[in-house]
């Protein structure tokens, strides 16, 4: 069950020229086909063809990863990640799976609150991700406790029933089947185990929604091109984000991949959510 009431979703400025004024989860799909596989941002492509066109954005800002977040949510992002590690809980003896975080943020905030021996695994498919995430790591002298692994969201390389907890920050919208994702994500937690999704989603208050979509549109683009030299990637980030299954949808997903309990909670009024469910 939702925390918060569903927005209704809103037209986005300067969309409707670059493709569908819907969102994916709201078109027909083909048989067994995931309604989010065949876009990249605003381009129709062939499924099998998204994971590569992913990887290439994110070789090209993995180096600005940081401040590609810091651009898209103002800085807020470091606040929405502590919001995130608040709601885990993390303790010692607890093993936590990061998936699409190659740089290490997350993992290194559990391990950080955890106040005492724990285990963190970062999983990402982008192998310069991971590489940045493992400089940053002896750059801030942790060298135990964690091990990175290069690998899909959709087949992960670890046991079933192997981990306590799960994350996916930022990147659960750029796997080409999200239900393949949720199911993965199930079968690695233990029985009591739980999923946290932080992801950026529907903004829910009129205002604000407009600012931020003429901001996304507009400004983010530009700032792409001048600091990181790729106006593209940044693109496909903001289009990326209106593609996302909206808050309510993503429950009802999560409680298709068999989590219980499922609730989100809104935050900044709705341009990132943290959706959450138990491996029952």
């Amino acid at each position: 069950m939702a925390e918060d009431p569903s927005p209704d979703p809103a037209s986005v400025p300067g969309a409707q020229p670059r493709g569908p004024s819907v969102y994916p989860a709201d078109r027909p799909s083909g048989p067994g086909e995931a309604p989010e596989a065949r876009w990249f941002g605003f381009r129709e492509v062939d499924p099998r063809t998204k994971a590569p066109m992913v990887r290439q954005v994110f070789d090209s800002v993995a180096t600005n990863y940081d401040l590609m977040n810091d651009l898209m949510s103002g800085g807020i992002h470091r606040l929405w990640k502590s919001d995130l590690i608040e709601l885990i809980r993390p303790r010692p003896g607890m093993t936590l799976l990061d998936v699409a975080g190659g740089t290490g943020d997350i993992s290194f905030r559990f391990l950080e609150a955890a106040g005492g021996p724990a285990q963190a695994f970062v999983c990402d498919i982008n192998e310069k991700m991971i590489l940045v995430g493992r400089d940053r790591a002896v750059d801030r002298g942790v060298l135990s406790g964690v091990d990175w692994i290069v690998g899909d969201a959709e087949t992960l390389p670890l046991k079933s029933r192997s981990v306590d907890v799960y994350t996916i920050a930022f990147g659960l919208r750029n796997v080409t089947r999200i239900d393949a994702a949720l199911a993965e994500a199930r079968r690695v937690l233990r029985p009591g185990g739980r999923f946290f999704c932080l992801e950026f989603s529907r903004v829910v208050l009129p205002v604000l929604r407009d600012v931020y979509d003429r901001y996304s549109f507009t400004v983010l683009p530009r700032l792409g091109q001048m600091v990181a030299g790729d106006r593209e990637a940044y693109q496909y980030l903001v289009e990326s984000i209106r593609q996302f299954p909206d808050q309510r949808s993503l429950v009802g997903r999560i409680e298709a991949a068999g989590f219980g309990q499922v609730r989100y909670r809104n935050l900044t009024g709705g341009i990132a959510a943290i959706h959450s469910g138990w491996r029952l």
